[in-house]
């Protein structure tokens, strides 16, 4: 794979995200309907023949599994199809950056932003489980945090249907499914599994973002097995004295070696962290890597185009725009425009930017682009015709958002 090509006459890959021992994942662009997607493949010749086909059917299952869980928490998935022999997923590219990426840096998250992260992970398996769905791979990896501080749910890929006859025709002979840090006792025993599983898992992650450690650590993954089944649970409060006693009794459960002794259900967990997660907001995470896109299994900044001139990078924007790819056009210019000289160098791309937001039916951020630059143009002076053009602009597109009932033809050009 490499940039620039095309899947199923429709979907142009950009950048590489990830890679994994069988896999690999796109950042890319939707030509027919104008929108970024991530493209998630399986490079079948490079899973061993005596797995092919259960991996072929695991991928699959992710895309069937994904698409029936209406949830703002989950990634919306677009399409599924082949390309030269490889499986492909294509989906919402996630932008955001992984929960793991923001505990590495910050190593604590307050009480109330980690309390907020489990609610709405919860919220999410509550969806899954009442499609009978067990994620079963629930770790800080396959959670991202949007900029809007919305948490999603990745990588369904081992989700399995509850039930011990669709599980055990999934499941590889002598294979473990899930991550050893974050797996429930009876996962790592080989025991049936349910959405008690689930909730173990949540329980491990909560205590990693309070306390910037999992709640237990090991040489190597046969022992963290032994541990999560033989080892007592860590008292949260031993590690963090100002996590509350209702909250680290919650966590207690949560981590209850027995699934009996767990919460009844992920709505009721939700219910329980409610008090703790100061009004269900993450709010601004700061600290991990924030670039503009991030899909199922990284998080990277796509790598700049190569633009020798001005003149060239508007060429480019404006090629893509008379093929009605505007929000790919827009991206392009996004990221040109950081690294652009101030000045009235940089106006132009301003102007071009709005406009494509415009073009491209985003009028929320078109109306904010224009303010801010007919601003700015006010505040420099010597754009005085400019700066009314990109306050009328603003006008307009406050009317396509319903927000003036007509345009206003006075002109005031400190609005």
């Amino acid at each position: 794979m490499q940039a620039r090509d095309r899947v199923s006459d429709r979907y142009e890959l950009t950048y590489p995200i990830g890679r994994g021992g069988m896999g690999q994942v796109w950042a890319g662009y939707d030509e027919r309907l104008d929108r970024p997607v991530a493209v998630k493949f399986l490079r079948t010749k490079e899973v061993p023949e005596t797995e092919r086909e259960v991996s072929v059917k695991r991928f699959r299952r992710e895309a069937r599994v994904t698409a029936r869980l209406d949830h703002p928490g989950v990634p919306v998935i677009h399409d599924l199809g082949v390309h030269d022999d490889d499986l492909y997923i294509v989906m919402q590219l996630v932008r955001g950056c992984e929960l793991a990426d923001v505990v590495a840096e910050q190593e604590r998250l307050s009480v109330a932003k980690s309390a907020s992260i489990a609610a709405q992970v919860c919220s999410v398996l509550t969806a899954a489980h009442a499609a009978s769905l067990v994620h079963r791979d629930l770790k800080p990896q396959n959670l991202m945090i949007t900029p809007a501080g919305v948490v999603k749910v990745l990588d369904f890929g081992v989700a399995a249907l509850i039930g011990p006859a669709e599980q055990s025709r999934l499941t590889a002979t002598g294979h473990t499914l899930g991550t050893p840090a974050y797996i429930a006792p009876e996962q790592a025993s080989g025991a049936a599994v349910g959405p008690a599983a689930d909730l173990y898992a949540l329980g491990c992650i909560l205590f990693e973002t309070l306390t910037g450690r999992p709640p237990f650590e090991a040489a190597n993954s046969l022992e963290m097995l032994h541990r999560h089944m033989r080892s007592p649970v860590p008292i949260v409060t031993e590690y963090r004295s100002d996590v509350p006693d209702d909250l680290a009794h919650l966590l207690f459960c949560l981590l209850a070696k027995d699934p009996a002794d767990r919460p009844a259900s992920a709505a009721e967990v939700e219910q329980l962290l409610t008090p703790f997660s100061g009004g269900g907001s993450v709010g601004a995470l700061g600290g991990g890597k924030t670039g503009p896109a991030a899909s199922t299994t990284a998080n990277v900044v796509p790598p700049q185009r190569s633009v020798q001139s001005l003149a060239e990078l508007r060429a480019q924007v404006e090629e893509l725009a008379e093929q009605e790819r505007f929000a790919q056009a827009a991206e392009l210019l996004e990221r040109s425009l950081d690294a652009a000289r101030a000045g009235d160098e940089i106006v132009p791309l301003r102007l071009d930017l709005a406009n494509l937001f415009m073009l491209g039916g985003d009028f929320r951020r078109a109306e904010r682009a224009f303010e801010e630059l007919g601003r700015d143009l006010c505040h420099s002076g010597g754009h005085e015709d400019l700066a009314e053009q990109c306050r009328r602009d603003a006008i307009a597109c406050r009317v396509e958002l319903g927000e003036l009932t007509q345009p206003v033809t006075e002109t005031n050009s400190s609005a």
